[in-house]
């Protein structure tokens, strides 16, 4: 038996029913997409390309995702999360070479891309104007962070090389660790969510700073402070 199933841009193919499950929140039951689904990856990065906001895997938690082009989908992130206006959204990308028109790279970060990217790391430096407000910290910066998971890479690739990401839950309650942990609880506002399974990691990605020589934690998560630091002094003796 076969169901016909609306695909972002694309509304004349179908799939098969064993694809696609549906949750049961609210009065619209959220689509989850299973990633063996013919196009999956396609159809999310096409959805987030053209405004929606979709919750995809990463290697840490799932993650809420929209385009950087898109404010009102960034705002519903925001309105989803119930997130301060005072913090702004963190940017995945899916290789390093996509952050040239994001941020400004000093040399003196590239040892701690080179240990922990891709992987759960998050490094805030200095924006561009290509980032929008929405995705900006305090002295025009943005936290960037290239995941370690193979599905959420692709995604980002298609849907232009840099999306903002940020936890897959309301603000101050547990991040999903499965898609159906996502569904029970922002499901019916989200306009996709794309299956991949239990996240490998589960612990949020740790966050540093980088300005010129200076290195500032933020936030300790997934990688021990102290392995952050011991390659950034490595880095630094080497002549």
């Amino acid at each position: 038996m076969r169901a016909e199933t609306p695909a972002p841009g694309d509304r004349s193919i179908e799939m098969t029913t064993e694809h696609v499950h549906s949750g049961s929140v609210g009065d619209r039951p959220p689509v989850v997409l299973d990633q063996a689904s013919p196009r999956a990856i396609e159809w999310t990065a096409e959805s987030i390309a053209s405004g929606g906001v979709v919750a995809i895997p990463t290697d840490t938690v799932y993650g809420i995702a929209a385009s950087l082009a898109r404010p009102e989908a960034l705002d519903r992130i925001f309105a989803i999360k119930g997130r301060p206006d005072r913090m702004p959204l963190p940017v995945l990308v899916s290789s390093i070479d996509a952050l040239s028109h994001l941020v400004r790279v000093d040399d003196a970060v590239l040892p701690l891309f080179g240990a922990f990217w891709p992987g759960p790391l998050t490094v805030v430096l200095p924006a561009t104007a290509r980032i929008p407000e929405r995705a900006l910290g305090p002295g025009g910066t943005v936290g960037v962070r290239l995941p370690n998971h193979p599905i959420a890479i692709e995604v980002i690739e298609k849907a232009g090389g840099a999306v903002a990401c940020t936890s897959a839950n309301r603000t101050g309650v547990e991040p999903g660790h499965t898609a159906a942990e996502v569904a029970t609880s922002i499901g019916a506002e989200l306009d996709l969510i794309l299956d991949s399974g239990r996240t490998p990691g589960g612990v949020a990605s740790t966050v540093v700073a980088v300005d010129g020589s200076t290195l500032r934690f933020i936030r300790e998560g997934a990688i021990p402070i102290a392995e952050v630091i011991r390659i950034w002094d490595e880095a630094r003796l080497v002549p």
